[in-house]
């Protein structure tokens, strides 16, 4: 094997001194993951076939990336303990289907909901920003090891200088896309400094979307009321719309509410802005309100749209 140049060397001794210190933290050495009879590669068969009704075993291994002869073990063992089905595929009789049973999911369930319970027990003991910034790293090594298959965008709480990123983006964009003088601005800046004076971290929340340190888009879920929480200042960037962020800005917002307990959740947005009302009627959501005024240097419709949780 050749030599290999010293400053090479010294980066892969890194890359390999991350890499024992992190199956440590996360104890893939330990025989059995979360003290439960499974390896983590059994873990990880487990979870793929928890995430579909059904898999051809051809299809599953290759997601895994595991050989047929290891899959087809794990696959024997977990039939043995009842946990999966098989029967030939319609379609091509060298073929499996495999489907977890009732068994299966009740044995999965618990260990999916410890794992998760795990990594945020870890995370919590990170501040916010901490743990914005292990996400962003994580993100980070995905897109470059892997970029066709490194996520778009990742949600994250605000942090500080956030509002201000808010109030100038909706500025800029709404006077340059439908012309708005710098009423709509003052009016972005009003709802920020509220959220920021009178935050409740258990019932409101505003996120960030991003992507390698940049902000794609952003939305305000705040309380209205003890049963109806109110949705405000969605955006997206321009140079970002296509990839699915207002839609997963709205679906967070909803989860959140109904963790928080609210009953509903309402919002004011204008007939103009079609994307958004796009998003909006594709989630549920229902207009109940249609009322013309002045606003913002321009003649608009109003809309009040609501969703029942």
């Amino acid at each position: 094997m050749s030599a290999l140049p010293p400053e090479l060397r010294a980066r892969a001794e890194s890359v390999r001194r991350f890499n024992r210190f992190y199956t440590k933290h996360i104890g893939v050495l330990h025989e059995h993951l979360l003290q439960s009879r499974f390896s983590l590669t059994e873990m990880r068969v487990l979870y793929e076939l928890a995430q579909r009704p059904e898999w051809a075993t051809a299809e599953l291994g290759a997601s895994l990336e595991l050989d047929a002869g290891y899959l087809s073990r794990i696959l024997r063992a977990f039939e043995a303990r009842k946990l999966i089905r098989r029967k030939p595929s319609p379609s091509d009789a060298r073929q499996n289907l495999v489907t977890l049973t009732p068994k299966g999911r009740r044995v999965f369930q618990p260990l999916d909901e410890r794992s998760t319970a795990e990594v945020a027990a870890t995370l919590e003991r990170l501040a916010p920003a901490d743990q914005d910034r292990l996400l962003g790293a994580m993100q980070t090594i995905e897109r470059l090891f892997v970029p066709e298959r490194s996520p778009a965008f990742w949600l994250r709480t605000h942090r500080p200088g956030d509002l201000g990123w808010v109030i100038a983006r909706h500025g800029a964009l709404y006077t340059q896309e439908y012309g708005w003088n710098g009423e709509f601005e003052a009016l972005a800046a009003e709802i920020a400094a509220r959220f920021l004076r009178n935050h409740d971290p258990a019932r409101e929340r505003f996120w960030i979307a991003e992507r390698d340190g940049v902000n794609l888009g952003s939305v305000f879920l705040v309380k209205e009321t003890d049963d109806v929480a109110r949705l405000r200042l969605l955006l997206v960037e321009p140079a970002a719309r296509g990839m699915g962020i207002g839609r997963r800005l709205v679906a967070e917002c909803e989860t959140f509410a109904r963790q928080a307990g609210y009953r509903r959740i309402v919002l004011w947005t204008q007939s103009i802005l079609h994307s958004a009302r796009r998003i909006y009627a594709e989630g549920g959501y229902r207009l109940v309100e249609q009322k013309p005024h002045h606003s913002f240097g321009a003649d608009l419709v109003g809309e009040t749209w609501e969703l029942e949780l």
